[in-house]
């Protein structure tokens, strides 16, 4: 990234007083009238959208109520430990609240999970074991996967390890291929991975009912496989979660929808007591397991970002069908499109042009409280094969709940955009992403005055 340092004009008017109405506040922060005018003119028609959403998170928001109420949340809790951190109580009973909510045996969440691909390579690693297959029958997984299991060489890859890796492609209508997966499954399959989120793919993402149905499919097949969903962005975004329709585990960061942009590190592992108690084994030592491990402080944060994920998660789900409703009638495809239903956050725009990419997240960056006068570029960005641009003014580094957008530089310049811990921060982002392309020509916006 390269940081534009503010000029004395940019100084002077960051210090006025800004104005009372809504509209002369977003002209003071750059917005144009047009551009204010167009994304008012498309919310009024998306009230009952997020109606919607705001009674789904309260039906949410009461489960994650009721599993701390069920696992004796107290202010003891909310207390650190350090060195072994035998004994936590308060990291046991937040472990206690993940399987409560998700409906799992058992949950692993830690920070000593450092991000989500940790975490899907933490129940890979701990659930497979040499000359063993692992099927994934939605295709190429997410670009930081591909060395985890050496579909690109890295070291410690399961692939060195001896592990097996097999993929059927989705149907040209992104429909599994039921037959290529039964084909696919044989003795050595020991595990079946289901992305759920499209990743930096334009692929729709699978919803709950889809994965349940595949996963009856795999099961029918062989009874005994393992199942993992990789469950990244899909969190509180439907009334049921994967381990609700046959999963053995599914996997997740704290950085994302469960953490409620308070965790300021950590991952999740959660479903079947074995699953789950083998990748304690993994994460700290055979004969250890859950039992080490020190919550360092973060209990707090941990608890209180889960008891606010299902709220916040509404926020992003209202960001991401604002910016399919704003720029797919500028002439720009997205997936999902502004009328699809939603089975995670992120929101993928294509803009087939190398320039257009950049200036979007070159916006939703300028409207961020964090890093606002920061100019994201296209990098070398390590576990991926194309350079990435990122714009990310949050408060935890990498947060993809808080509002983010990022992507490949490469055909066909899709932008992926995810987070929003306020839905009045997500739209004031958005906005902003949608002026930058207007002050550089590249886009036309409707005149509504």
């Amino acid at each position: 990234m390269l940081v534009k340092e503010m000029n004395q004009t940019e100084e002077n008017q960051s210090r006025k007083v800004l104005p009372t109405t809504a509209e002369a506040i977003y002209e003071s922060m750059g917005i144009d009238r047009p551009v204010y005018l167009y994304g008012e003119s498309v919310l009024k028609s998306l009230e009952g959208r997020f109606r919607e959403i705001d009674e789904r998170a309260e039906r949410n928001q009461l489960k994650v109520i009721k599993a701390m109420q069920d696992a004796r949340i107290d202010a003891e809790c909310f207390n650190a430990s350090s060195g072994y951190g035998y004994d936590d109580i308060g990291r046991e009973k937040l472990e206690k609240v993940y399987a409560l909510t998700f409906h799992g045996e058992d949950a692993l969440v830690r920070p000593q999970i450092t991000c989500g691909t940790h975490a899907l390579a933490l129940a890979l690693m701990s659930n497979l074991r040499p000359g063993d297959e692992l099927l994934s029958p939605v295709g190429k997984p997410y670009d930081t996967l591909e060395e985890v299991i050496g579909i690109r060489p890295s070291k410690g890859s399961l692939a060195e390890y001896g592990v097996k890796y097999r993929q059927v492609d989705l149907l040209p209508n992104e429909s599994f291929d039921y037959e290529g997966i039964q084909k696919a499954i044989n003795e050595k399959t020991a595990l079946v991975t289901i992305q759920r989120s499209k990743g930096y793919q334009t692929r729709h993402t699978f919803s709950v009912k889809e994965i349940g149905e595949l996963i009856a499919f795999i099961k029918k097949c062989k009874p005994d496989v393992k199942v993992m969903v990789d469950n990244c962005y899909g969190e509180f975004v439907e009334d049921q979660e994967p381990l609700d329709v046959g999963a053995d585990m599914m996997v997740g960061s704290l950085i994302k929808n469960p953490g409620g942009g308070l965790a300021p590190i950590g991952g999740y592992i959660v479903g079947k007591k074995e699953c789950v108690e083998n990748a304690a084994y993994r994460l700290t030592s055979p004969g250890l397991g859950k039992e080490v491990g020190a919550s360092l402080g973060l209990n707090r944060s941990f608890i209180q970002g889960f008891f606010m994920a299902p709220i916040v998660t509404a926020s992003a789900l209202k960001c991401a069908i604002f910016a399919a409703n704003l720029y797919e009638p500028l002439g720009f495809a997205c997936v999902p499109n502004k009328n699809e239903d939603r089975h995670d956050i992120i929101q993928a725009i294509t803009f087939n042009a190398e320039d257009k990419l950049i200036a979007f997240c070159q916006g939703i960056q300028a409207g961020s409280p964090v890093d606002s006068y920061v100019a994201p570029e296209p990098w070398d960005m390590p576990g991926y094969d194309s350079q990435v641009i990122m714009a990310a003014g949050a408060f935890v580094q990498g947060s993809s709940i808080e509002l983010s957008a990022d992507g490949p530089l490469r055909t066909p310049y899709a932008a992926y955009l995810q987070g929003g811990l306020t839905w009045p921060s997500a739209k004031l982002g958005i906005l902003m992403s949608l002026q930058k392309l207007a002050e550089r020509n590249l886009v036309h916006i409707p005149a509504l005055c």
